[in-house]
């Protein structure tokens, strides 16, 4: 479904990807995680060019990206869904009306676009908030109408980048269901972007650690976190190990008292 070979990407004296190759069959989802800095949302954004690769190549369904023009690329990214950090709506428009923009400005029937929209939003859990507008929501709620938007083109391909980041933590949950009810089902193939160590180990097919620019290690999660051979993955195993001894105490602590 995605095959990326040799690509790289340097801004100024910085390298942010390097020689990074990665395949992902249909249908499976692939978490990609690091440090910050290490070069993962450079690389989920070349994808479908939002930055352009210096060399390598990107294939998507049998559809070499980079050597597309400004036409070409347009409609290939109608296949590619993309949900970023920031929501990205437009304030005066109803979440309905935002799911279907997009799906009007490439020319489909606004009647058959509204349709698709209320799909979407059920697909997401947000049906009653069809007419709410952005200021009438939560954060959590506002990121499932750019879900939405995303999934209202039924895309092939969705890619995440970091999709929880501009939440506070008590909303972090309502996002990451509907991305687990996604990778379920599979509708279509999922490259995440994220820091959410839980949502990795229960729902990620592979795990894609990258550093420097680079891949560093790659397994299922319960190799990468169980027996690492990174010094990245090693990091990731301690701080889970952490986390787990953290939240024992805890429940300790609450039994005794």
């Amino acid at each position: 479904m995605l095959a990326i070979q040799n690509l790289y990407k340097q801004f100024g004296s910085l390298v942010a990807v390097n020689d990074f190759s990665l395949h992902v069959k249909r249908g499976e989802t692939v978490v990609l995680m690091g440090p910050s800095g290490c070069g993962k949302s450079t690389t989920i954004r070349t994808i479908n060019r939002l930055i352009h690769p210096d060399s390598g190549s990107i294939v998507v369904a049998g559809t070499e990206i980079t050597s597309l023009s400004a036409d070409e690329l347009r409609n290939i990214r109608k296949r590619i869904g993309f949900v970023f950090q920031q929501f990205n709506l437009i304030g005066r428009l109803s979440a309905v009306e935002n799911v279907m923009l997009g799906l009007v400005m490439d020319g489909m029937p606004r009647e058959l676009a509204h349709d698709k929209a209320v799909e979407a939003l059920g697909k997401v859990g947000l049906e009653d908030h069809a007419d709410h507008k952005p200021g009438e929501m939560s954060g959590g709620q506002q990121q499932r109408v750019g879900i939405a938007r995303a999934l209202a083109f039924e895309p092939e391909l969705m890619l995440w980048d970091e999709p929880t980041a501009s939440l506070d933590p008590i909303l972090v949950r309502e996002v990451l269901v509907i991305m687990e009810e996604l990778a379920k089902y599979r509708a279509s193939t999922m490259l995440v972007v994220t820091h959410e160590i839980s949502f990795a180990i229960h729902v990620a097919d592979r795990i894609v650690l990258m550093d420097k620019g680079s891949i560093v290690e790659e397994g299922l999660p319960e190799a990468v976190f169980g027996n690492p051979q990174s010094h990245i993955g090693r990091q990731y195993k301690e701080l889970i190990e952490y986390q787990q001894s953290t939240n024992a105490r805890t429940l300790s602590a609450n039994h005794v008292a």
